[in-house]
């Protein structure tokens, strides 16, 4: 009977102490983790790059007279491709998701092209652009390090145009003018931000150049008029970008 009554009152101590315990334990105090938000990637800048790429010109030759302009005939169209290297210069502001920017290109450019006269068949008309320029505002979206954007503005191109003999592949007459062509360009890229400060890209572009009465002189007596054409090269471009930028650095929260 003692031994019964010891060891009903040892458990009902135990039962009287568990609650206390538990109690006690909820009362500790514990450090609240910090929960991290990843980094921000800020557009918002100058920048500076490098780019290279292919580049194709649909060009199409109309012979007119050289006095009044008048339409004569279709000399035909040919493609003048080949490749593209330059740089751009920049500045980039960012408000939340949306970015606003504006850039000036230049590259370098070897689109060589030619095809048989339709009018002339033992000649041939050949195209070449050497440079051209772009001038252009920049409208895009951000996600984080990844931007999408569009671009337009104004496009200046170098093109020269020669006449050559195919018997002889002989120079018969080259335009006598060198300026340059001005016109319009629309464009869309995809750009990400692969370190702090770096970005690459890949970018389309679209030059919308104007008609232009190009008269031409007979080699090497340059002087010796040769005719008038009117020529048309409307260009496409697609380059790969390497940026630099400074002025927008990268935002931790917490």
């Amino acid at each position: 009977m003692r031994k019964f009554l010891a060891a009903a009152i040892g458990l009902a101590a135990l039962g009287t102490a568990a609650p206390a315990s538990a109690a006690d334990v909820s009362a500790i105090p514990y450090a609240r983790a910090h929960t991290y938000i990843p980094a921000l990637y800020d557009w918002s800048g100058f920048y500076f790059g490098a780019n290279g790429g292919y580049g194709t010109a649909r060009s199409c030759w109309d012979q007119v007279a050289t006095t009044t302009g008048t339409f004569i005939g279709s000399e035909g169209c040919h493609n003048a491709t080949g490749g593209v290297a330059g740089g751009q210069l920049g500045y980039r502001v960012q408000a939340g998701g949306l970015m606003f920017g504006l850039e000036a290109q230049g590259d370098w450019a070897n689109l060589r092209g030619a095809n048989v006269s339709q009018l002339s068949p033992t000649q041939t008309n050949r195209t070449s652009i050497d440079s051209f320029a772009l001038f252009t505002g920049q409208v895009g979206y951000a996600w984080n390090n990844a931007l999408f954007y569009v671009k337009g503005g104004a496009a200046l191109i170098d093109d020269k145009y020669e006449v050559r003999s195919i018997p002889s592949n002989t120079l018969v007459a080259t335009s006598n003018t060198d300026y340059g062509r001005w016109g319009g360009t629309a464009g869309v890229g995809l750009e990400y931000g692969f370190a702090a400060d770096w970005s690459a890209a890949i970018e389309y572009d679209r030059l919308f150049m104007q008609n232009r009465l190009t008269s031409f002189a007979t080699v090497p007596a340059s002087a010796v008029p040769f005719g008038a054409y009117r020529t048309r090269s409307d260009v496409d471009v697609v380059t790969v970008r390497v940026n630099y930028r400074w002025g927008g650095p990268l935002i931790g929260k917490y």
